[in-house]
């Protein structure tokens, strides 16, 4: 269940707020305990020291007010409501005793449910229950030593899971599924490591890695709200890792924050492990999720929008990572509708201490990763090459993304190919980093890759959750490239996002070059109607690609040219710089 977790109280996680309560006067500072009394509201109070005056948020920036003519309607209702279908009636307020009514009701509807899940037994037998060291919305977890087999002798974390709670279908498929990609995905470095599953008439008991070094939020306000630069990377290099390799197996965790990463030791260098897949679920390449969840101040736009895919894990890392270099959260209000209403309209603070001593290249990874524009957020292995953390002698990790790009780009026309090689041949050397490790990650021969590269790397990272997520459904869509082969300069050519590169600074100046290369080698004589064509348009928005083409040779303009490589309804970037 996603809510229960490995932790202290969730303090932060999307629950259905029936009667808000009123928020404390001011954001706890960094050196008072975390956790609110048991009935507090879960959005009322910051953990993280603020530079600002008591009650004022860091976000939005300073002279970024939004008026409205009638007071706005709250986005949390329909997001709360939401998540109440989703977790079914125990959320809702108890049933009073005795008797249900005639229409069925939460006991008639529980006794329909199957609550065997085919787990072990005896767990009793197994294992000696300690004392509890977190508490969800859904169980508890408690450390425990192994009384005989492999543990013995050996603590180990237990998440206890209450069937009583589980009141819906999807809350016991929430269950089996985090089962499924804890056991799945178990086995990574950054991890938590699985190791049974447990149930009887009352309870699933999930069997993991104990972590004694405490969350990552403890570790952030133990160091006075923030980390420094140089280790901030450390933190976000080991998140990002495990993220890549998540979403590559097509398993999305849709509750990253720094409570669900874990310390196995004391020690400063630890190594860290993400907990808590009670939220994520699997997710194919080209799928969109529309279900709610996860965490106020961590959830991305499109989550809020209903429609996403990994894309809403790196909005939560760039929130993580300005919290690690400045010690306060990007959107922050007393209410919940205030907070999804600074993430759906607000712009990050970058102007305030201490952010005009962090590198440029720290605010850039920033920035990039919390850009409203889902399209043009870094991916996992993207973000592991960009120049605040790329290291030439760290493996970069294979990218789902580049499949998702050669697919569209085998379906292409040739003039859009044309196009693409064009923009790709615009591209610096650094800007290359990335498809670079990503071309010899397939393995090449004599300088070219076919479908049989792709095959044989993704086989090479699979685990059971790519059968879950339909991962290799998307091999089926490239067989035309097992009658051909792509040189590398066409390979980056077929793995370029154009909306990637359009969150770049130095957008324009690219695409200024590659139309230069697209006037010299692909440029052409071209109609209105093949263009609207090209672009999937029907003739009733013919007028407006009259100035996509030229008067005076009737071919592409530049316009033309940057709407051909994106369609005609890309906006340019929202991502504010400063």
């Amino acid at each position: 269940m996603g809510h229960c977790c490995s932790k202290g109280v969730n303090n932060d996680s999307i629950t259905p707020i029936d009667h808000p309560k009123q928020p404390p006067s001011q954001p706890h500072p960094a050196s008072t305990p975390r956790h609110p009394p048991p009935d507090s509201s879960s959005f009322t109070c910051s953990p993280f020291q603020s530079p600002l005056p008591a009650g004022v948020a860091p976000s939005p920036s300073p002279g970024r007010k939004f008026r409205w003519p009638l007071p706005p309607p709250s986005p949390a209702k329909p997001i709360m409501s939401a998540i109440k279908r989703r977790l079914g009636s125990g959320m809702q307020a108890p049933p009073k005793e005795g008797p249900t009514s005639g229409d069925g009701g939460v006991k008639a509807t529980e006794r329909q449910l199957d609550k065997n899940f085919g787990y072990g037994k005896n767990f009793g037998a197994k294992f000696e229950l300690g004392k509890e060291v977190g508490r969800g919305h859904f169980g508890h977890t408690c450390c425990a030593k192994g009384k005989k087999g492999t543990l013995k002798g050996k603590v180990v974390a237990v998440k206890i899971i209450s069937k009583a709670k589980m009141t819906s279908a999807l809350a016991i498929e929430d269950v089996r599924r985090e089962v499924k990609i804890l056991k799945a995905l178990s086995g990574h470095k950054h991890m938590i490591k699985f190791h049974d599953a447990f149930e009887d008439a009352n309870s699933v008991y999930i069997v993991m890695e104990f972590c004694e070094g405490g969350e990552l939020l403890d570790r952030i306000l133990s160091r006075g709200g923030r980390y420094l630069e140089e280790d901030a990377k450390t933190i976000v290099e080991k998140i990002l890792n495990i993220v890549a390799f998540c979403h590559l197996q097509g398993v999305v965790h849709r509750d990253l924050k720094p409570e669900n990463f874990l310390f196995t030791t004391r020690e400063e260098d630890a190594p860290l492990k993400v907990i808590d897949f009670g939220l994520s679920d699997f997710v194919r390449p080209d799928q969109r999720l529309n279900d709610i969840v996860g965490s106020a101040y961590y959830v991305a736009p499109e989550v809020l929008h209903r429609s996403y895919n990994v894309e809403g894990d790196m909005w939560s890392i760039g929130v993580i990572t300005y919290i690690l270099l400045c010690g306060s959260r990007p959107f922050w209000a007393r209410t919940e509708s205030g907070i999804f209403r600074s993430v759906l309209r607000a712009d990050p603070n970058f102007h305030d201490s201490p952010w005009p001593s962090v590198s440029p290249e720290a605010k850039d990874f920033v920035r990039r990763l919390l850009n409203k524009d889902h399209r043009k957020r870094m991916t996992a292995a993207q973000a592991l090459t960009h120049p605040w953390l790329h290291d030439e002698n760290r493996p970069v990790p294979l990218d789902i993304l580049i499949y998702k790009l050669v697919k569209s780009y085998l379906r292409a026309t040739p003039l859009k190919r044309a196009a693409l090689k064009a923009l790709s041949q615009a591209l610096t050397e650094e800007e290359l980093v990335y498809l670079r490790a990503q071309f010899m990650l397939l393995e090449p021969k004599d300088g070219c890759v076919s479908l049989n590269n792709f095959k044989v790397a993704l086989m090479r990272q699979a685990t059971d959750a790519m059968t879950d997520s339909r991962v290799f459904e998307i091999l089926n869509v490239m067989e035309p490239l097992s009658d051909q082969k792509l040189a590398y300069e066409e390979f980056c050519a077929a793995a370029t996002s154009v909306y990637q590169l359009e969150a770049l600074e130095r957008w324009d100046q690219i695409a200024i070059t590659a139309f230069d290369y697209f006037e010299q080698e692909g440029n052409r004589v071209i109609s209105v109607e093949e263009l609207a064509l090209e672009l999937n348009l029907a003739p009733a928005a013919y007028s407006l690609l009259n100035d996509c083409i030229r008067n005076s040779d009737g071919k592409l303009s530049f316009l033309g040219y940057k709407r051909f490589l994106h369609g005609v309804t890309v906006r340019s970037s929202n991502t504010r710089h400063g």
